[in-house]
């Protein structure tokens, strides 16, 4: 019987061992989650406010660029018309009857309005062209980033899933150890028992 009590003592340490172990790193396990779980929720912020932002500037170009395109549309067709009036030459005016002369062309004039609507051609065309390299980066941008947080979010959900599967693994071993440490310890409590009650007998005589 001391052979038997010296084995069963062994077995519950060794179960104890082993409930502690898996407690412990179920316990890790746990709080390694509920961070992935928070990093989680902040990545899902984080893109709701990127998406957020993202629609408003875009809308804002749409805006831009409607103004800027009806602006250079509207210079362009004033400039047609002026460059028109201007550049009519002789041999079209032969083909037709003689006007009365009711003004005179004034060139020098026509020249510095043309000159004139010619600077704000330039700079419809350039503000157009740069509000929608602003929008091309800005979307470019947009994309990298939530490619990145799809990313992450993939590995981080991946990551919750086997770290949970992992813990209620251990917490199951902890369980099934814990009932078998009972058994054993019950065992060991009737061979203490019986131990006692022979050493007593043992002394006695």
């Amino acid at each position: 019987t001391e052979a038997k009590k010296s084995e069963l003592e062994e077995d519950v340490e060794k179960m104890s061992t082993k409930i502690n172990q898996a407690a412990a790193k179920s316990a890790q396990l746990k709080e390694e989650i509920a961070e992935l779980e928070s990093q989680l929720s902040a990545l899902a912020k984080q893109q709701a406010e990127m998406d957020k932002v993202r629609a408003e500037t875009r809308a804002d170009f749409e805006v831009a660029k409607a103004d800027l395109e009806l602006g250079l549309s509207g210079v362009r067709k004033a400039l047609q018309v002026l460059r028109d009036y201007y550049a009519a030459d002789s041999a079209a005016l032969i083909q037709q009857p003689a006007k009365p002369e009711m003004h005179d062309k004034a060139t020098g004039a026509g020249t510095s309005i043309i000159g004139i609507l010619e600077v704000c051609e330039s700079d419809f065309a350039t503000n157009l062209a740069k509000e929608e390299q602003e929008e091309s980066d800005a979307q470019e941008e947009y994309e990298k980033l939530s490619q990145e947080n799809a990313l992450s979010k993939t590995a981080m959900t991946q990551d919750v899933k086997y770290k949970t599967q992992e813990s209620v693994s251990l917490d199951k071993t902890v369980a099934e150890v814990s009932s078998d440490r009972e058994t054993t310890q019950t065992e060991l409590n009737a061979v203490l028992e019986y131990y006692a009650k022979i050493k007593d007998r043992c002394i006695a005589k």
